[in-house]
């Protein structure tokens, strides 16, 4: 259970560097930009530290990417005006199927 907390605890990180990533507008605002340095770091200290407690790292990246890329879409629609329809949704739904068959295959 620790191992996908850090999981969870990594994507937010890296979900808050990427849209921070957005703010900073080519890095030229300093805030958004100390966010960016923050959240990835957190991000990829959280990351290994649930590889370390024994989570294999095709699963860990793979749940880390596609709950990312997921969130960040849904984000970038929500609130930054970034487009989303309905092959983008079905191709964020495959996406996040992938990482549940993957998951569903290590347990197997």
């Amino acid at each position: 259970m620790g191992a996908y907390l850090l999981i969870a605890g990594a994507i937010v990180a890296e979900v808050a560097g990427t849209v921070s990533l957005k703010l900073s507008e080519g890095f030229s605002r300093l805030l958004p930009s100390i966010a960016v340095l923050i959240g990835y770091g957190t991000a990829f200290v959280l990351l290994g530290q649930a590889l370390k407690h024994g989570m294999p790292v095709g699963v860990a990246y793979a749940i880390w990417a596609a709950a990312g890329v997921a969130l960040v879409a849904f984000i970038g629609a929500a609130f930054l005006g970034e487009p989303m329809n309905l092959t983008m949704a079905v191709g964020l739904a495959l996406v996040i199927g992938g990482v549940v068959l993957l998951e569903t295959g290590r347990a197997a």
